[in-house]
């Protein structure tokens, strides 16, 4: 069985030289549309997120997750989801 990394390269290609539409081709190859669509996430912002966790923690060392999180949250003003910013914390 492909996987599904696979199939998504193969509906890229047979978008890419028209052979097919997107519809067509995600059907053909057995992934959702969403998943053809998907854009993944920039990994030099997760290593962004987790410079600023380190910088945060050197210099206030009793501050836990939630703090760090607070303070980037309102004080900086990122968007970043909390469950997000605790992956990478966890990492």
């Amino acid at each position: 069985m492909l996987t599904r990394s696979l199939r998504k390269e193969m509906v890229q290609q047979a978008v890419s030289n028209h052979v097919v539409s997107i519809r067509l081709a995600c059907l053909a190859f057995s992934i959702s549309e969403t998943c053809y669509r998907y854009q993944e996430i920039l990994v030099s912002e997760n290593e962004d997120i987790a410079d600023r966790l380190i910088d945060l923690r050197e210099y206030h060392s009793d501050w836990g997750f939630g703090l760090c999180f607070d303070y980037l949250r309102n004080v900086k003003g990122f968007g970043w989801n909390h469950k997000r910013v605790y992956r990478i914390d966890c990492d």
